[in-house]
């Protein structure tokens, strides 16, 4: 096992911090931590938070650490930050807001940047909560993005997706039902006593009530102000129905395969090219490459092509 895997399952911080780092910015050495992590994970809740921006998550995920921590358990939470422009790095919005939390020794924060990664996470949020929950934390809470119609991968990492909305969206529900609607298990209206709450309750439930919507778990819908702690008890509520939900119907078992389906075709993908740049690929040769490209001397489907010829399969 490696070094950095067992101080860091025996609850060394600084250890954690230092295998996440190696585990996101993909450095040597990252995959035998996360072989050794993988047979640790299994325990910890996954949360994920979504929703559109200005929908208040950050503020939603700094009340449910107060909550699950006055329920003594250990918390950890990944901020999913939009890249800066400038040095490719997090924009630390979120961990300025729950820095309040930071001398808890039972919550640990973790902000990430996106680095240009589309479905409102990054490309190692999955392998970040396979060392967490590795660490023994109880509760993972995951907070995207801002997120649009298609930026749905928090489905494919959470046991219980909680999408945020908030009255004034201009065409409410309309506006983003075809995308992050359909993955929710537990819907939170944030803000809820701004005017218009009722509109957005209505159209939730109008939606729920469509034929096929419910597919043997009918989500929740919960009012929160989560400024003023309201509402908070009934979301950890509502997550924990589904979560014995999961356990009791089988459900559960089906997200994980999608989830480890998922998983592996990444795993393959990222190291396939790993291969490819490693061994056919130079920076030179890449450089050769685009300047073909620019001058159209050459495609780059043939390019493509003949790249993959060079490999020897078996």
């Amino acid at each position: 096992m490696h070094d950095l895997s067992q101080r860091l399952m025996s609850g060394d911080i600084r250890s954690l911090a230092r295998a996440l780092s190696l585990v996101e910015d993909r450095r040597e050495g990252y995959v035998e931590v996360l072989k050794d992590c993988y047979r640790r994970t299994g325990k910890a809740r996954v949360v994920g938070i979504t929703g559109p921006p200005g929908a208040g998550k950050s503020t939603l995920v700094d009340k449910l650490i107060a909550t699950y921590r006055a329920q003594g358990l250990r918390v950890a939470v990944v901020a999913v930050d939009p890249s800066s422009a400038f040095s490719g790095g997090a924009i630390l919005g979120d961990r300025i807001r729950m820095q309040d939390r930071a001398t808890d020794p039972g919550v640990y924060i973790r902000s990430m940047a996106t680095r240009g990664h589309m479905g409102g996470l990054a490309v190692a949020t999955g392998d970040i909560l396979t060392v967490l929950d590795a660490a023994g934390f109880d509760v993972i809470l995951v907070e995207t993005v801002g997120v649009g119609q298609d930026e749905v991968d928090i489905i494919r990492e959470a046991d219980t997706v909680v999408v945020v909305l908030v009255p004034g969206l201009g065409d409410d529900i309309q506006a983003i039902k075809a995308g992050i609607m359909e993955i929710a298990d537990v819907f939170v209206i944030n803000k809820a006593d701004r005017e218009g709450v009722d509109r957005v309750e209505r159209e939730l439930h109008a939606l729920l009530t469509l034929p096929g919507a419910a597919q043997g778990w009918t989500p929740p819908v919960v009012k929160t102000v989560a400024s003023r702690q309201q509402g908070i008890s009934d979301l950890v509520e509502a997550a924990e129905r589904h979560r014995v939900h999961l356990a009791t119907d089988g459900g559960g078992q089906d997200r994980l395969r999608l989830k480890y389906s998922q998983k592996f075709r990444d795993i393959l993908s990222e190291r396939f090219l790993m291969e490819i740049f490693a061994r056919h690929l130079t920076p030179e040769r890449e450089e050769l490459l685009l300047q073909a490209f620019l001058k159209r001397e050459e495609d780059p489907y043939t390019a493509a092509e003949a790249m993959l010829g060079r490999l020897r399969w078996k």
